[in-house]
């Protein structure tokens, strides 16, 4: 009968475990998909801006670049944070070139 006892405490163990670690886990790929969706944002208004800028701004376009570079590579959420901070810089740059 020891043994109900052993199966009891591996079942509370697991449902405590599953308990705290999925709405973490939950709110993790959450986060991450928001800064993933805001670097693809932040890419999209940069290439308009390089298409509406009126000369050619090397600086910018080797920020584009590395932006769309990590977007393709994927990783978490410091590489789209990263990606999204390039893209605005890279925005940036362009609308002053205008």
């Amino acid at each position: 009968m020891i043994w109900v006892w052993v199966v009891g405490v591996v079942l509370l163990v697991v449902a405590g475990f599953a308990a705290t670690y999925l709405p973490r886990a939950r709110a993790r790929a959450l986060r991450q998909r928001t800064a993933w969706s805001a670097a693809r944002a932040a890419i999209a208004i940069a290439a308009v801006s390089r298409d509406a800028a009126s000369r050619d701004v090397p600086d910018a376009d080797g920020l584009f670049a590395r932006a769309e570079l990590l977007v393709a590579g994927g990783g978490g959420e410091d590489a789209a944070d990263e990606a999204a901070d390039c893209a605005e810089r890279a925005d940036r740059l362009w609308r002053e070139a205008r």
